[in-house]
């Protein structure tokens, strides 16, 4: 399981005010590539512990915070980092390619 499920309430505070960089799933229950991509995400979240933050968002309920950051497509992977989002992986890749991102967002 994710760290923690983001919604529009808890957002500012799980991922704006993270000290921690924080990997966020845009996603919805329907999404077929979505399906593809949560297990992926859920092995990133054991694996990168202690170093990464990771949540997800079920875009039908928290509409805010997909409409805040232009959120079109789902899956919509976007990390963030001292509350700044600072890169975005669209649309289901393998694990390899997420694994880049996180290496690249955490030694930036």
């Amino acid at each position: 399981m994710a760290d923690v499920t983001l919604t529009d309430q808890n957002f500012e505070q799980e991922v704006i005010e993270s000290d921690m960089p924080v990997l966020v799933d845009f996603w919805a229950p329907w999404c077929t590539p979505c399906k593809i991509v949560g297990p992926i995400v859920e092995e990133l979240a054991k694996e990168y512990a202690g170093k990464l933050k990771v949540g997800k968002v079920n875009v039908d309920e928290n509409g805010t915070v997909a409409g805040n950051y232009n959120i079109m497509s789902i899956p919509t992977i976007m990390f963030f980092k001292k509350g700044q989002p600072v890169k975005s992986v669209i649309g289901a890749q393998g694990k390899e390619h997420f694994k880049k991102a996180v290496d690249e967002v955490l030694a930036s």
